[in-house]
């Protein structure tokens, strides 16, 4: 059986595919089960779904909410949240993900400030009203700092994703709405639905490591800050090791939460379905919930 519970596409967030590429890809690729979690945004889901059944691949509802995690005794850190099996048509979800965009938006702009007066310092003509515009006009889902990274290697600025972030996108950063993790559980359990900590482990993205890379000290955050916020953890990932795999399915287990796994597939490159998930993962949406 093939799985993948986190993906994302351009008709919501910043895939490189739209949802009816990615699962015409999905059944190309003979995945059985999926849900496609954009960013902050759940426009592709009634697509998704019609789309899944037509090919006859198993759906639930899929989103990814960034939040920002508060520890006690220790700096703040971002944390991504995967709602599932929610209902698209709440209205007080959809509301705060509308707001969410409005503010993502308004961050963009307040970014391209800051860029430009990184680029009055080097020489480099500022970004008009037009330039935004031109970023704009590619999105299909939620614009950010991705879209801006593109451009910035468009116009020659730079050369990659990565020195457009290393060069420009840290220094310039604007903070990102503050959902917390009480609110974005909230918000997903209110919609019928069920919230899952992504990739808690990933060296690279968005995760526990902004805190601390010790898997058990990970557990210890997570089981005196997390529980009543999480309904389950994201155990398989494409850049997960062996040891964090096998630590937060031993995790799971002991908190009686539920295990989930996907392969976070922007399609930069096409790695929808490479994760390999145990078959129960599916079952366990069927008998768990």
């Amino acid at each position: 059986m093939k799985i993948d519970l986190h993906v994302h596409t351009s008709t919501g967030s910043d895939g490189a595919l739209s949802v009816e590429e990615v699962l015409r890809e999905a059944r190309q690729r003979k995945i059985d089960f999926i849900s496609i979690t954009d960013h902050d945004s759940i426009d592709a889901q009634e697509r998704a779904a019609a789309l899944a059944q037509e090919y006859g691949i198993a759906y639930i509802t899929g989103v990814e909410l960034n939040v920002t995690f508060s520890c006690p005794d220790s700096r703040s850190t971002s944390l991504d949240f995967l709602g599932y099996r929610f209902d698209i048509n709440n209205r007080t979800l959809n509301d705060k993900l509308r707001l969410m965009r409005e503010h993502r938006e308004d961050r963009a702009r307040r970014i391209l400030e800051k860029l430009n007066a990184e680029f009055a310092k080097e020489s480099i003509p500022g970004f008009t009203g037009a330039d935004l515009e031109q970023m704009q006009a590619g999105v299909d889902g939620a614009f950010g700092r991705p879209h801006i990274a593109d451009y910035l290697i468009t116009k020659g600025i730079v050369r990659s994703p990565q020195e457009a972030f290393d060069r420009y996108l840290v220094k310039c950063d604007v903070p990102k709405y503050p959902l917390s993790p009480a609110e974005a559980s909230e918000l997903i359990k209110n919609a019928g639905g069920i919230t899952v900590l992504a990739h808690p482990n990933d060296p690279n993205g968005t995760s526990l490591v902004g805190l601390t890379s010790d898997l058990t000290q990970q557990s210890r955050i997570l089981e005196e800050h997390m529980l009543d916020y999480i309904d389950g953890i994201e155990c398989w990932h494409p850049r997960n090791d062996a040891a964090t795999t096998a630590h937060y399915i031993k995790f799971c287990r002991k908190h009686d939460l539920l295990m989930t796994g996907g392969s976070d597939c922007h399609q930069k490159p096409v790695i929808l379905g490479s994760v390999d998930i145990p078959d129960f993962v599916a079952g366990q949406f069927l008998t768990h919930l």
